[in-house]
């Protein structure tokens, strides 16, 4: 009885250790191996800065002729370099950037469609990746978009990314927004 009980430790022991292996060197990440999968979940901050004399974001079409939607910009496309922090300041702790193109795709209200590399420079992140191809209801308090794929710890990553603005200046567009990401991969 005493050494089942010993063998019963030792294996829940064993399982506790695998999973805190598991964890990683970063506080914005976890990752959990469930066996056949790993399921990685992210909290970081992306900053869209569209003003000033170093934007992130910059306009690279626009449609010919002005659009007689009500929110106006319906064919604009914006080509962007976003940081993306570890906090809401921009001085938090810089963890990779969000690469790509938004543009707006729906003609009566804010729909962005993202076509993004989100890019990880930090722990075991660093040089891994997931992509996002998805519709952004930018007015809609959370929205949720598609992660299609990824590279490195990311490889044939599928999941889903909720991101919430966390502030927005409507003068100049500059908006920093809060991503939580659930990212699931094979092992």
């Amino acid at each position: 009885m005493v050494k089942s009980m010993a063998t019963i430790f030792l294996i829940f022991f064993s399982a506790i250790v695998a999973t805190a292996q598991n964890s990683e060197d970063v506080s914005w990440a976890k990752r959990v191996d469930t066996g056949s999968q790993v399921v990685t979940t992210l909290q970081f901050y992306f900053h869209d800065t569209l003003s000033g004399s170093n934007p992130s974001a910059v306009k690279v079409a626009q449609p010919q002729s002005s659009s007689s939607n009500s929110l106006g910009g319906f064919g604009n496309l914006m080509m962007i370099d976003d940081p993306l922090t570890e906090g809401p300041d921009k001085n938090s702790k810089l963890i990779g950037h969000a690469r790509g193109m938004y543009g707006q795709a729906a003609q009566n209200e804010l729909g962005l469609i993202m076509v993004l590399n989100y890019g990880f420079i930090d722990g075991i992140y660093k040089d891994s990746s997931f992509s996002l191809l998805s519709l952004n209801p930018a007015m809609q308090t959370v929205r949720e978009m598609t992660i299609v794929g990824g590279t490195g710890l990311f490889r044939l990553a599928r999941g889903y990314a909720l991101a919430q603005t966390y502030w927005i200046d409507p003068t100049t567009g500059d908006a920093i927004v809060g991503y939580n990401a659930t990212v699931v991969t094979y092992i």
